[in-house]
């Protein structure tokens, strides 16, 4: 009872940063957007910024390695070991959506409302073909809801690309009418993350789940469609 309200605490924890971040870089609907609050000298902002992002990134990534669970198991029990980590995820980014520091000077600005219209909706495309992908990992077992059993399977968008939720993401990132200097480096920072992080993922699972996992990079692109397998790189329906 206590580990099964522990995982539903994290899990909330998590859609309410989630839903949060949709607004944030839209700058729409919640209170403090991407390109709202104080503005500072743009080297204390990017400084600060870069920080921030550098945290989530250690977090994510340090936290998602095999040996590092294998450590953290010891004390923290393995049945809550994914709820853990959605919830440190998800504070990770809460601090930096709180303590992020604008920079509004503008990049580009897209003026015939037909071309925003169809940004944003590519924008929404992206959140909504991120979760829907999630599903096919199993959304319940990803963000540690249940324990679901670490096996290779592909489901049908992971027949098509390997890494889909990521280009949820890199879809959301860049899909804006209005881009500002601000929101190209929280942009451009978590794209190169994803870049790097979707190598680190492969190699772990490379060696986890063996020759399967080598077929399935050799046979399907990494974010594009068409695209050869190992020449664009991976990601399963194992959880990272």
């Amino acid at each position: 009872m206590v580990r099964r309200a522990y995982s539903i605490v994290a899990y909330v924890a998590f859609l309410g940063v989630f839903l949060y971040t949709i607004g944030f870089l839209a700058n729409s609907v919640v209170p403090k957007g991407v390109d709202d609050g104080t503005v500072l000298p743009a080297w204390q902002a990017i400084l600060i910024d870069v920080a921030l992002l550098g945290l989530f990134a250690v977090q994510h990534s340090v936290m998602a390695r095999p040996a590092f669970k294998r450590w953290w198991t010891r004390y923290v029990p393995a049945s809550v070991e994914r709820s853990t980590y959605v919830l440190a995820a998800s504070a990770a980014v809460a601090l930096l959506l709180w303590q992020w520091k604008p920079l509004p000077d503008p990049v580009w600005s897209v003026d015939p409302q037909w071309a925003r219209a169809t940004l944003w909706a590519l924008y929404l495309f992206g959140w909504a073909f991120l979760v829907l992908s999630t599903f096919g990992l199993g959304h319940f077992d990803l963000f540690g809801l249940r324990r679901g059993e670490q096996r290779f399977r592909e489901p049908v968008l992971y027949k098509v690309i390997r890494h889909p939720i990521m280009v949820g993401f890199l879809i959301a990132f860049w899909a804006v009418p209005d881009m500002s200097v601000g929101r190209l480096l929280f942009a451009g920072a978590a794209s190169a993350y994803i870049l790097v992080g979707v190598r680190l993922e492969e190699h772990d699972l490379k060696r986890e789940l063996g020759e399967p996992y080598e077929r399935y990079l050799d046979r399907t692109p990494r974010f594009v469609p068409g695209l050869k397998g190992k020449v664009t790189g991976a990601s399963t329906t194992a959880r990272p």
